[in-house]
């Protein structure tokens, strides 16, 4: 064998040494490594769904008039069903809402209401409750709303606002928990 060929092998074989090197210590000193099962979760912590949905019609949505325009809710929950989103009958809300828009949700519904937020272009009021039930988003349209963003200007929001992040006090929920069983 010829020393050139001595020599690539050597510099091929301390390459596959340190490749493998590399790949062990990112595996041992991953600080990721068990977020996603929840176990560093501490005992009683609700547990977060954050994905983001492929299809609006996983997002159910019940859209309450924190207005004194008539029939407001009405019309955004019409928009919200043109865009393929599961709703519930409008409501009216007991409070008036200065802003753009006041999302309600629970940890079920913590990666969903991360993209009902972009519908509203980022100018609505997140409120998460610990303690609440199911995955229906409640939205209650303030006196500043104008109208739901375009898939344009939604796709940009999302961008814009990153991926959804944990509630306070919330863990997140298992990938395997969270698919549908078959």
């Amino acid at each position: 064998m010829s020393f050139a060929r001595v020599r690539a092998l050597v510099v091929v074989g301390v390459l596959a040494v340190a490749a493998i090197v590399f790949v062990v210590v990112a595996l041992f000193r991953d600080t990721q490594r068990n977020t996603a099962n929840g176990s560093d979760c501490p005992a009683g912590a609700p547990l977060a769904d954050m994905r983001l949905p492929d299809d609006p019609a996983e997002i159910t949505v019940k859209v309450f008039n924190g207005t004194n325009r008539a029939g407001l809710a009405d019309q955004v929950t019409t928009e919200f069903k043109n865009r393929r989103f599961t709703v519930q009958d409008p409501g009216k809300s007991k409070t008036k809402f200065a802003g753009v828009a006041e999302v309600r949700f629970g940890p079920d519904a913590a990666g969903k209401a991360q993209l009902i937020r972009a519908y509203f272009l980022a100018q609505s009021k997140m409120v998460y409750n610990a303690k609440r039930k199911g995955d229906v988003i409640d939205i209650v349209i303030g006196d500043q709303f104008q109208q739901l963003a375009t898939t344009t200007e939604v796709n940009q929001s999302l961008v814009e606002v990153g991926e959804p992040t944990l509630p306070p006090g919330a863990c997140v929920k298992p990938v395997e928990a969270t698919k549908d069983p078959e």
